[in-house]
């Protein structure tokens, strides 16, 4: 059980900046603690009615729209940043220099919530590992939240938890930048492999980054990791906590991994979760998620006859190498949170027909070259769209990969891969670059995907 904190918002001044669902969130959690708020968003060109609309007419905040006035920064006792907000814009950089505390969505969330909290982060397999978790948690506990990096703000539930309650958070790194006191019971860090380096910078402060997820964290509390992933191997001899690997590729002395094809936990005694050939995922990688699913929920105290049945049942998330339908023989996958060139090769690699990928989008100053040799045989043709279609298509043309189309829209983008595929073969939108500039997120592309194909 997370132990209490003594943070007292009522009657402080707390300055909230962004307003999307997260800033929303946080504003109507910061009304029901009494605190005086001032909304905040760099978009001077934003409808103050519109925002006005997102709020029960009882909530009463201060709205800046543009840049931050330094006499408002005189008046603020700390700041909440949403997700999207870099921690090095100028204001918030005057703000820590001014000394005023500031706390991201998950770390306020965290001071305001009750009872048991199980957190994932890593580049890949978040989402779905959060998801098999959270339908362990519901499987077994009465009262469960499945919050954070998921779609749902941990701040629009935190004032309904109670003591009892679980918590399943899903983390991003630009959530971990802002915390201080968030300590889960049960923390998991999947993989770390090259992902918004154009807000990290480098691999080593993306990966310390994610680190953090622990750092708050004693042998008292879990932390389980991929025992595969040299970054991850690199960070455990600095962790506090208590140590749980996984693997995929070998038998641990403690830990869980596979064998022959079986998932066995070994702890105090060894235990055989299920075949991989029972589950209803497919891919290596999805065994690693269903692998660190079960380790965080045997931490968490669930018996395993129910971690075993929810396994045993559990589909694929949405957007994740989706099955959407098959048209004239040609089977339609929608992997659209492939956002990055790692969870794109996953998803390839799961692949079990010739195949033509839908890719690009938003340029995270990514590298491509490893995505594309994944290939091999299976990838027949790739079709580019946006911002970085010039950029994966010249590192196609120098891995000697030709069979390259490059279109405007994801309705071209789709024409021109059914027009490609035979009977037999497999179209995947897989983009391995965020949905920003064509799309708002991530979701809205898929469902896109999904509905262009469904008319056809």
């Amino acid at each position: 059980m997370k132990e209490e904190t003594d943070m007292d918002f009522a009657g402080k001044t707390v300055l909230v900046v962004g307003t999307g669902i997260s800033g929303v969130a946080a504003v109507k959690l910061l009304a029901s603690k009494s605190a005086r708020i001032i909304l905040m968003d760099g978009n001077a060109s934003l409808d103050p009615e519109a925002i006005a609309r997102k709020f029960p007419e009882e909530i009463q905040y201060d709205l800046i729209l543009g840049e931050l006035p330094e006499k408002a920064i005189r008046r603020i006792d700390m700041a909440v940043l949403s997700p999207g907000v870099p921690t090095d814009l100028p204001f918030v950089v005057k703000m820590q220099e001014s000394g005023i505390p500031i706390l991201g969505e998950i770390e306020l969330a965290y001071l305001c919530g009750q009872g048991k909290v199980l957190a994932i982060t890593g580049t890949n397999g978040k989402t779905t590992t959060t998801a098999l978790t959270g339908e362990i948690m519901k499987a077994y506990y009465d009262s469960v939240y499945v919050v954070g990096n998921i779609g749902m703000p941990y701040t629009e539930y935190a004032a309904k938890m109670q003591p009892d309650t679980v918590t399943v958070a899903e983390v991003s790194s630009f959530q971990l930048e802002t915390i201080h006191h968030f300590c889960p019971q049960v923390s998991a860090i999947l993989n770390i492999t090259p992902d918004h380096l154009n807000r990290h910078h480098t691999m080593e402060c993306y990966a310390q980054t994610k680190a953090r997820i622990a750092m708050n964290q004693t042998r008292k509390e879990t932390c389980v990791l991929n025992y595969e992933d040299p970054w991850l191997q690199k960070l455990a001899d600095e962790m506090t906590a208590d140590v749980f690997w996984f693997s995929s590729a070998r038998e641990l002395e403690r830990g869980i991994f596979l064998r022959d094809g079986e998932i066995i936990y070994r702890d105090t005694e060894e235990i055989s979760i299920c075949r991989t050939d029972e589950l209803l995922l497919l891919g290596m990688h999805n065994y690693e998620n269903v692998m660190a699913a079960v380790a965080i929920s045997m931490k968490a105290g669930v018996p395993v006859e129910v971690i075993r049945q929810v396994v045993m049942s559990f589909r694929a998330v949405e957007h994740r190498i989706e099955y959407v339908r098959e048209v004239d023989g040609v089977k339609y996958y929608n992997d659209s949170k492939g956002t990055n060139p790692d969870a794109a090769i996953k998803a390839v690699e799961a692949m079990v027909s010739p195949t033509i990928v839908i890719g690009g989008g938003y340029d995270k100053e990514s590298t491509y070259d490893e995505w594309i040799a994944s290939f091999g045989d299976t990838v027949r043709g790739l079709v580019l769209l946006g911002q970085t279609k010039d950029k994966i298509a010249d590192a196609a043309k120098a891995a000697g990969f030709t069979a390259v189309t490059k279109v405007e829209t994801l309705e071209e983008a789709v024409a021109e891969a059914a027009k490609q595929a035979k009977p037999g073969y497999a179209v995947l939108l897989s983009p391995a670059c965020a949905s920003w500039g064509m799309f708002q997120n991530y979701e809205e592309r898929g469902r896109l995907f999904k509905s262009i194909v469904n008319k056809m």
